[in-house]
């Protein structure tokens, strides 16, 4: 009896902390739930005709500082903590480096709780994840024999057993209402952490065995009540609320449920993980020393989207009154209104008593329309209102004009790059955060991989294709990864930049690689050559600078291989003085006879090509002179076209001459032959007008 109430005890007190947890947090996680449906723009007048209208500015901001922060897949980056040589530690931090990529790359859900998780740190300010190991087990047959006997087939009895399939250690995500933890002001005071898992009929039998059948359904995520108040047939779908708690001060996990008086499993640091907790620390937005409930991002500016909503709903407002409206005489008739009706481009509008209606002033007497001028300087006030309140929420938030890929055409490129520089600097921490929040998920992860079976890692990893040089350090390498202590003080595990870089980068650290070993070989060469017993010292060197590229080190094992020949070599034939003295002179006479070979190459080869210059030049000398005599030929044949030309023009021009003497010679004729006609025509005259009055005196005396 005294056991069962140690049991109930142990559940009450677990739940006095879990109450103590919702307690605290039960102002934050209802203003978290707010900021998420501001974000999903739910309204509660979204189905009134007047509904108020909104500008979402949260969802803009928050759509551009996710990609900001996290705008690709963080690549694992295990490494020596010490740059020393230590082969061991070097292929166990490549063949964990490996499986780690695969279980990055190959499986989605690293990628899906990242971006689940800085979406929660953007929205209610607290992204949270959980890390777990989760083996695969296939069912294998098995064979009984009999000592000492020959069973056929006939007579085998097959026997169902188990076997591990394969091996994974995924991460979950934890939604922000389902995760919790002991009240405590810093992350380091935090002594126990928790998550709720729903859990339906046949996994909690599956999980618990006989106690999974004895707990109630009678929970459902938040998130689904009011889903199952729309539509009650959801409600058949209640799960088992199921508290998996991790206690560090007793290094042990329990599961147990609040409709239950037990506790449902226990287990003793089940992971072994060097800080205990399944979860690495939560990725939160602002906190302040005294308590981690943590303050989301819009909180910070919602004075400022208040104003924004204000605005957008009076520009709405001053939008739809932006028409033109007015009214007009109804006693002169319905022809009025159908100028704005049925009116169209140069219609005329007949007009029955056009006299009436010409005396009242025409339209300007009988119509009058709304003047627009003051909605359209209200509404022209409210746009600036806006801008300016958007520039307030920008600097708020550390967004500026260059991030969200707007700039001004007056700004000078200085000006917009330090702009770029006073992003970064704001932006830089936030970026660190979600950096940091991903490196500590992926060391977990690393933990429960270096704790897989060594035959699974090892086809993880693929250590079969490593060179051959590194292959001899495949099977410690292994044990040394299972050590936790060796392996913490051996190997270092972090995440790569997760704001988006160019694709180029691969290749520029290989050329830069390749680059920096060919120097070094191409001086380095000559002094082995010269002096062997300076290789060792020389294969250090290299050794030395090929360890600072990460794109070197699956090759470092070719080095320490080459290295070890080297010394090998070096102790097992000593140097004669002599012997090297005689050999480097007969070296440096070879090295003189291969230059004076060269430098003699080199002078018939210049030789040569003089007398190549000089034969072009002789030929290029006969092609010009042939050019000139066939352009002087050609200027004497101008020449002899441009005095006929001029000899015909000397000819027009005299029989020109010919003709303008000519044409004066008629001309005075044509003069002369005038003046003789003006003489005859007068004299015609005159005798016309004696003989007329000739006439009239002889029939004035016959008429007497």
């Amino acid at each position: 009896m005294a056991r069962k109430n140690d049991k109930s005890s142990e559940v009450q007190k677990w739940l006095r902390v879990v109450k103590s947890y919702e307690k605290e947090f039960a102002k934050w996680e209802k203003r978290a739930g707010k900021v998420n449906k501001r974000y999903r723009d739910e309204r509660e007048t979204e189905s009134t005709e007047n509904a108020p209208h909104h500008f979402n500015i949260l969802w803009s901001n928050v759509q551009t500082l996710i990609p900001t922060c996290f705008a690709r897949l963080p690549q694992p980056d295990v490494s020596r903590r010490f740059s020393d040589r230590d082969p061991v530690g070097r292929v166990a931090a490549l063949s964990l480096e490996r499986s780690l990529d695969f279980e990055v790359q190959h499986y989605p859900d690293y990628r899906a709780t990242l971006t689940q998780c800085v979406k929660d740190r953007f929205l209610g300010g607290r992204g949270t994840a959980w890390a777990r190991y989760e083996p695969h087990i296939r069912a294998q047959a098995l064979q009984t024999f009999i000592d000492g006997s020959q069973v056929s087939e006939d007579e085998t009895t097959p026997a169902e057993a188990e076997a591990l399939d394969y091996e994974c250690a995924p991460v979950d995500y934890v939604h922000w209402r389902d995760f919790g933890h002991s009240v405590a002001r810093t992350w380091e005071e935090v002594t126990a952490v928790w998550r709720k898992v729903y859990m339906t009929r046949g996994a909690c039998e599956e999980r618990f065995g006989s106690k999974g059948s004895k707990i109630p359904l009678d929970a459902t995520p938040e998130e689904m009540k009011q889903a199952e108040r729309e539509n009650p047939e959801l409600s058949e779908q209640k799960r088992a609320c199921v508290y998996e708690i991790w206690d560090k001060e007793e290094q042990q996990a329990l599961w147990l449920s609040k409709s239950m008086k037990e506790v449902l499993d226990r287990k003793d640091d089940p992971l072994e993980l060097e800080g205990f907790f399944p979860c690495p620390p939560p990725l939160y937005a602002t906190l302040t020393n005294e308590s981690l409930i943590p303050v989301p991002d819009y909180t910070l500016y919602q004075d400022q989207a208040m104003e924004l909503d204000v605005l957008c709903d009076r520009i709405d407002g001053l939008v739809k009154a932006l028409k033109v409206v007015g009214c007009y005489d109804a006693s002169l008739g319905p022809e009025i209104a159908r100028i704005f009706t049925e009116g169209t481009n140069t219609d005329l509008i007949p007009f029955k008593d056009w006299q009436k209606f010409a005396e009242k002033n025409g339209l300007k007497g009988s119509i009058d329309i709304v003047d627009l001028a003051p909605i359209a300087a209200a509404l022209q006030a409210a746009y600036e209102a806006m801008e300016q309140i958007k520039d307030q929420v920008h600097e708020i938030t550390g967004i500026a004009d260059i991030v969200r890929g707007q700039t001004k055409a007056y700004e000078t490129a200085m000006a917009q790059q330090i702009k770029g520089q006073y992003v970064g600097l704001r932006l830089r921490d936030m970026q660190q955060g979600v950096a940091i929040f991903a490196t500590n998920l992926l060391r977990l992860k690393a933990q429960i991989v270096a704790g897989f079976d060594p035959q699974t890692l090892s086809q993880i990893a693929a250590v079969d294709q490593l060179a051959e040089a590194d292959k001899q350090y495949i099977e410690p390498a292994l044990q040394m990864l299972a050590n936790d202590p060796i392996r913490s003080f051996r190997i270092e595990i972090a995440a790569d930049s997760l704001v988006q870089i160019d694709e180029q980068e691969e290749k520029e650290n290989r050329i830069e690689f390749l680059t920096g070993v060919g120097t070094f070989m191409e001086k380095a060469v000559p002094i082995i050559q010269v002096a062997p017993q300076a290789g060792p010292l020389v294969i250090e060197l290299l050794k030395f600078g090929v360890t600072g590229f990460k794109v070197g080190r699956p090759i470092e094992g070719v080095i320490d291989q080459a290295l070890e020949q080297m010394k090998q070599q070096a102790q097992q034939a000593p140097v004669d003085p002599e012997r090297m003295r005689e050999q480097i002179e007969m070296e440096v006479k070879q090295q003189l006879q291969m230059e004076n070979a060269t430098k003699e190459f080199a002078l018939n080869k210049r030789a040569a090509d003089l007398d190549i210059r000089e034969m072009k030049f002789g030929a290029e000398q006969q092609v010009a002179k042939l050019q000139a005599n066939t352009e002087r030929a050609q200027l004497d044949n101008d020449r002899k076209s441009a005095e006929g030309d001029l000899e015909r023009r000397d000819g027009e021009v005299k029989q020109n001459a010919q003709f303008a003497d000519q044409e004066t010679r008629m001309k005075t004729e044509r003069a002369s032959f005038d003046e003789e006609r003006a003489s005859y025509a007068k004299e015609s005259l005159d005798r016309y007008e004696s003989d007329t009055k000739g006439m009239d005196e002889a029939l004035a005396s016959l008429v007497q």
